[in-house]
């Protein structure tokens, strides 16, 4: 089999804020210096703190908007790598990462897209991944990918013009749900997304979702259903309630002001996108 990606081919897109030194750079590669690897950094900052790279491997954009999808957009944007892997900048990659992305892309090359695994911080999976590679993903699937596990192939921005919602992610009018809106746009153009579940890096447990209290959460989820199952709303809403009671993540006198912050977030979507 002719290998199309090499080592040289996967460029690490990387969001952060207020940088101005890259040492934050030197605990995400423990196992090599991290100018052995080409890397994108979108770092949102002000004016007068700009970011600067003395090594040809990594490169700078200084942007002055907020909100991270904006940041994701617009490392898309600038990417040069054939292979993009999303990334942030408080996670810790595994030695082998690039040879676990490279083989499966060389393997599956008709994945548009491929999902990887992260573990915590302390080497515990972050969530339960399928057991062996996913050729077909479902939505339950693509609801629960993080940003950080997608690599895409670069030309499918040019292709099928797809970005992230700007609407969507922190710093935005809605702060979750970024990463499944842009696998859920790909899905609906009929392009093959695929889940290798392979750990390539590690992160810190606390995700956005923790700190907020469930109405918020719910608010989100609302606006986030209305956006990606316009049709299946009401199904879906539900079926969320139902695994969250199951999870004991609200109890069940707490339903109706679910249903209620669920419908505001709703009708504050349908606003901002008259």
């Amino acid at each position: 089999m002719i290998k199309e990606f090499k080592k040289g081919d996967l460029e690490i897109v990387l969001a952060t804020m207020n940088r101005d030194s890259l040492d934050f750079l030197i605990p995400m590669f423990p196992f090599s210096h991290f100018s052995e690897f080409l890397i994108l950094i979108i770092n949102q900052t002000a004016e007068n703190t700009l970011l600067v790279s003395e090594f040809p491997s990594v490169r700078i954009v200084n942007s002055f908007e907020k909100g991270l999808s904006k940041s994701r957009n617009l490392g898309l944007q600038n990417a040069h790598g054939k292979l993009v892997l999303l990334a942030d900048d408080d996670e810790v990659f595994k030695e082998d990462f690039e040879n676990t992305i490279l083989e499966a892309h060389n393997n599956y090359p008709e994945a548009v897209s491929i999902c990887f695994a992260i573990e915590d911080s302390n080497g515990l999976l972050f969530k339960k991944y399928p057991s062996q590679i996913k050729m077909q993903v479902n939505n339950l699937d693509v609801f629960s990918v993080l940003s950080i596990e997608i690599t895409l192939k670069r030309t499918i921005f040019n292709q099928f013009n797809n970005n992230f919602d700007t609407d969507f992610g922190l710093g935005s009018s809605f702060m979750m749900g970024e990463e499944t809106i842009f696998l859920s746009d790909l899905k609906k153009k009929k392009q093959n997304i695929i889940i290798v579940p392979k750990v390539i890096a590690s992160h810190p447990a606390v995700s956005t979702d923790d700190k907020l209290n469930f109405e918020h959460r719910y608010y989100i989820q609302g606006a986030f259903l209305t956006r990606v199952l316009k049709n299946n709303y009401r199904k879906w809403i539900f079926l969320k309630l139902f695994f969250d009671i199951k999870q004991n993540k609200i109890k069940i006198d707490q339903v109706f002001a679910a249903l209620k912050s669920a419908s505001k977030g709703k009708k504050a979507y349908q606003q901002i996108t008259k």
